[in-house]
């Protein structure tokens, strides 16, 4: 797939892929003979789990550091430091779920505060 329709499939702009790309994220499986971008299926479920990341305030680093893991345990099922990893991102996504859902209450009284008004 060109880049144009992973960003409509996935809802990221084309800058941000190309972020990705060149900061080493995610690189496309292939290039054309004129260079431009080619991404497969397996590309477009990576790119949406590091879209699932983004609003829970993981770094570009973080993500690569999942995606590694993730990759390892592909390979490697028995990888404890590759499961350990996988664990505490759980771990961290559900603590900053949480943190989230708390905000989204504080808003939705503030909300309602306004409406009593």
């Amino acid at each position: 797939m060109h880049i144009g329709v992973v960003a409509e499939r996935t809802g990221m702009s084309l800058r941000t892929l190309r972020h990705y790309d060149e900061v080493g994220l995610l690189t496309p499986s292939a290039r054309t003979e004129g260079g431009f971008r080619l991404y497969t299926t397996a590309d477009v479920e990576r790119l949406l789990l590091i879209r699932r990341m983004k609003p829970l305030g993981f770094t570009l680093e973080e993500m690569a550091d999942l995606l590694d893991a993730a990759d390892v345990l592909q390979t490697d099922r028995d990888h404890d430091q590759a499961r350990d990893r996988l664990a505490a991102y759980l771990r961290s996504a559900e603590e900053r779920r949480d943190k989230l859902a708390r905000t989204l209450d504080m808003a939705d009284e503030f909300i309602a505060l306004l409406r009593a008004t």
